[in-house]
């Protein structure tokens, strides 16, 4: 399992490299938007959405608000070329405002599981209330993963998948090597508290890595630290979430696309919970030192 694990992520890393420094925000966003309606698809089944009318239902409920919001991005930058806009940021308005639902909605799962495990995975919530979760989760991790890459570059999308693969990796095998306690054991009996340190000392290095890469100043160093450790937090809750899902379910992986990773779902949940979290924190740096 693993070494399939290992050439699946030996074909994809490359692909997704490429895609992130390649493709131009524009493609970039289209591409992105594939793999979010394949994820979609994937949570209709955990939501217990059967119908294939239905299915197709709930995938239109995120396309139309994709594509309006893609659109109005495309809109300001062309509009910032137009007029010459210092920094199309500046004007990106009252979208930018959104973010905040979606990282007080982690923050929410967070407390929730880390407090009651057993209580979030006896929750039983019909399945129009799924659909709705996974429209919001999945529809905001979209959006501002593309307006990371738009309005920040392919480097800062970059280093926050780079920072979400390094801290998996070391939650893996620290884990392996001293995890004896479980960190959710009702949910993910996986899991241990030595992975979620060595997840957390992943998220330290990963940034201070950059700091001295890039010679940031003391208290931009110290802020991209901080928030690189707390996204790699909520990040491993995005994780535990989707295992809530999952068992509520019966089912081991969302999906089959991938050999040995399981559905999208699987591949991107820590992305999904890290991206707006990341975002808003990277929003306020900017506006801090600008």
């Amino acid at each position: 399992m693993l070494l399939q694990r290992i050439i699946t992520a030996l074909i994809l890393v490359p692909l997704v490299v490429l895609a992130v420094f390649k493709l131009p925000s524009e493609y970039f966003s289209l591409v992105l938007g594939l793999i979010t309606l394949v994820a979609a698809w994937e949570w209709g089944n955990l939501a217990g959405i059967n119908s294939l009318v239905k299915r197709g239902v709930f995938l239109l409920a995120l396309i139309l608000p994709m594509m309006g919001i893609h659109f109005w991005t495309q809109i300001l930058e062309l509009t910032a070329q137009v007029l010459d806009w210092p920094d199309v940021r500046t004007y990106s308005g009252a979208l930018e405002w959104l973010v905040i639902a979606p990282v007080l909605f982690w923050i929410l799962t967070m407390i929730l599981i880390r407090s009651s495990p057993t209580g979030v995975l006896n929750l039983k919530l019909k399945t129009r209330y799924k659909a709705l979760i996974g429209w919001f989760v999945l529809l905001a991790f979209w959006m501002f993963l593309s307006r990371l890459k738009a309005f920040y570059g392919a480097e800062m999308v970059m280093y926050l998948l780079v920072l979400i693969w390094a801290a998996d990796i070391s939650a893996y095998f620290v884990g392996k090597k001293y995890g004896t306690i479980k960190l959710a054991p009702e949910i993910s009996p996986g899991k241990t508290v030595a992975g979620l340190y060595g997840a957390l000392i992943a998220g330290f290095i990963c940034p201070v890595i950059l700091s001295l890469s890039y010679g940031f100043e003391f208290m931009i160093a110290s802020d991209f630290v901080l928030l690189s450790v707390l996204t790699v937090l909520v990040s491993i809750y995005g994780d535990l979430f989707l295992s809530v899902a999952k068992r509520q379910q019966g089912v081991k992986d969302s999906g089959s696309i991938l050999p040995g990773h399981g559905g999208i779902l699987d591949r991107i949940d820590s992305l999904i919970a890290a991206t707006p979290f990341f975002y808003a924190g990277i929003y306020l740096i900017y506006r801090l030192v600008s």
